[in-house]
């Protein structure tokens, strides 16, 4: 919503009503619906009240249980003019907590992508001993899926290709053939493991590709989809060619001398 930022004070007023909403869900009534402005009212609270429950999760997930009768508590007496905590001390209280909650997800970043770094390792060792895995110096592997009889590009060349990229769970992240639509780039402008795997394939050809993650988003990762330390795989096809233009020789200007 435009009008009421997700700030940690919005959201601990909000906590309130949908928790108090859920207290009382036995003994309290069914909303009165029948007009516009009643269901604005409602549709209000029940949008912050479903932003209020995703950060609750996320913060239980942390580990960072906040108890939802003293957010009720708060929300109540703060509307009633009777806030057991004045507003300076509480904007203090929510700063606090903002920091704990970033800290926690820091923490937990850089558990997640040590834990990565291991199963990503884990993934490569066994993946290359399997039949038709090829693993070049630097680390990449490839199988081929269909052998094309083109030429190969250079890392100078722009490459069109359809492809779709999965994390070692088989969740798919990204793929030009669900948008139907094929990839068009600077083969020296993507992840390494994308430069130097596209120039092993004919036009034609489809190889499915594991990248290690220091050939592809690193520890960084590319934040909010892929996470550091990821090990990724792709299907890729190369589909056409575009030479890059030659640099046009001094004197050259269509005349002869």
């Amino acid at each position: 919503m435009k009008f009421l930022k997700p700030t940690l004070v919005a959201v601990a007023l909000v906590t309130a009503m949908g928790c108090q909403q859920e207290a009382k869900q036995e003994e309290a009534k069914a909303p009165v619906l029948d007009t516009q402005e009643q269901k604005q009212a409602y549709g209000l609270g029940a949008s912050i009240g479903m932003y209020m429950q995703r950060n609750l999760e996320e913060q239980e997930k942390l580990g960072l249980a906040l108890d939802k009768e003293l957010i009720i508590n708060g929300f109540v007496d703060s509307v009633n003019g009777k806030s057991a905590i004045n507003q300076e001390e509480i904007q203090a209280l929510l700063t606090n907590l903002d920091a704990t909650m970033k800290a926690k997800q820091q923490e937990k970043a850089v558990a997640d992508a040590e834990a990565s770094l291991a199963e990503g390792q884990k993934f490569l060792d066994e993946n290359a001993k399997k039949e038709g895995v090829v693993v070049t110096e630097s680390g990449i592997q490839y199988q081929v899926l269909v052998e094309g009889e083109g030429e190969k590009p250079a890392a100078t060349d722009t490459v069109k290709v359809h492809y779709k990229g999965t994390f070692l769970n088989g969740e798919e992240f990204d793929s030009s053939y669900k948008r139907n639509q094929p990839a068009t780039f600077p083969l020296n402008r993507v992840i390494a493991g994308w430069t130097e795997g596209v120039q092993l394939m004919p036009v034609g050809s489809k190889y499915k590709f594991t990248i290690p993650s220091d050939l592809a988003y690193g520890p960084n990762g590319n934040p909010p989809r892929i996470p550091g330390n990821s090990v990724l795989e792709f299907e890729i096809e190369l589909l056409e060619i575009q030479k890059a233009a030659e640099a046009p020789k001094v004197g050259d200007d269509g005349h002869s001398h």
